[in-house]
């Protein structure tokens, strides 16, 4: 059985490997290797190393013998392999133009230009817009304590996965978790724009939706590393489930939970700048709206005032974060 699993990882991994490289001698050569040539010889090249010692597939499969010191350098040289075509693969599929970057920077002399010169008459109706912002990525954290706090603990391994029911339902709220997050909340804000109409309440949706998952993943993960030896010790007593969580749980995890949830108001008010270019509203929609008509001094007030909210809400989060740990 573990020669089986040898060479299915090293199948895996050949496999990549050639189709990585006949997509690369296509693409440069305009030279194609058939289909079935790049499905068989990775495999014959997987059953051939599953024989020698210190492969990737040796030493990822379960049972191997650590004490075996004979030949254990093959899987460097196969990590290469993969990491180079990996590599290869990217400068050509992302297109890299060095020499663009480097020789064509005047292109930019107007935007640049605007960045560094903003336009200080527009400083009212942006800061009008900049408070919308920071007040709608606050609703959207502070609206998405209350679910994401609930389903964490359904969300933790070492809560939910004693029953075969607590089993299913930790798998079901880590997956939903899991799409949801997934999905960008610029995508979110495009749906919800459609739904209540343009403007910061379909941004703070978006928000929202996507806070829920991200904490959801930040609390569970938070109690997944807590002290078991609490929790043990009322179980023991008797306790319910709900005890548990609020005696030996809860105590073990405000802090790290009101540190996330502060970070997680800082990145919502980052990400408030994106969802605002789909109609999201905010300091976001004026940035696209200037953007279009090329106004690019206003577009300079615009960034600064960003990063200068930003920057008071990292050093904000930091020093709470400080306090709570030190605390």
């Amino acid at each position: 059985m573990r020669k089986v699993k040898i060479i299915c990882i090293e199948y895996i991994l050949w496999l990549y490997a050639l189709a990585c490289a006949s997509w690369l001698i296509n693409k440069l050569f305009e030279l194609s290797i058939p289909g079935i040539a790049v499905l068989v010889a990775p495999f014959v090249v997987a059953v051939t190393v599953s024989f020698l010692r210190g492969s990737v597939g040796d030493k990822l499969a379960p049972g191997r013998d650590d004490n075996d010191v004979r030949r254990h350098n093959l899987w460097k040289y196969e990590t290469a392999i993969g990491i180079i075509l990996s590599l290869v693969m990217g400068w050509v599929i992302v297109e890299v133009k060095p020499i663009a970057f480097f020789t064509q920077a005047n292109n930019t002399y107007s935007i640049v230009s605007g960045l560094f010169n903003p336009n200080p008459a527009q400083l009212v109706p942006m800061l009008n817009a900049l408070i919308e912002t920071i007040f709608l990525a606050l609703l959207a954290t502070v609206f998405a304590i209350p679910f994401a706090f609930f389903l964490s603990f359904f969300a933790a391994k070492n809560l939910m996965y004693d029953t075969l029911h607590g089993r299913i339902i930790y798998i079901f709220i880590r997956t939903i978790s899991t799409v949801f997050r997934s999905i960008e909340a610029i995508v979110w804000a495009i749906v919800f724009c459609v739904w209540v109409g343009i403007g910061p309440f379909a941004g703070m949706l978006a928000l929202w939706i996507h806070s829920i998952a991200s904490l959801i993943k930040l609390y569970s993960e938070q109690i997944e590393n807590i002290d078991p030896g609490p929790v043990e010790a009322i179980r023991a007593t008797g306790a319910s489930t709900l005890q548990i969580w609020r005696y030996a749980v809860a105590p073990q995890i405000l802090a790290p939970y009101l540190a996330f949830t502060i970070y997680r108001w800082d990145i919502n008010v980052r990400m408030a700048t994106i969802v605002g270019f789909v109609g999201g509203g905010g300091i976001g929609l004026a940035l696209y709206q200037q953007q279009q008509m090329l106004a690019w001094r206003n577009v300079g007030l615009i960034v600064w005032l960003i990063a200068l909210v930003v920057w008071v809400m990292d050093m904000f989060s930091g020093y709470i974060r400080e306090k709570l740990v030190t605390n």
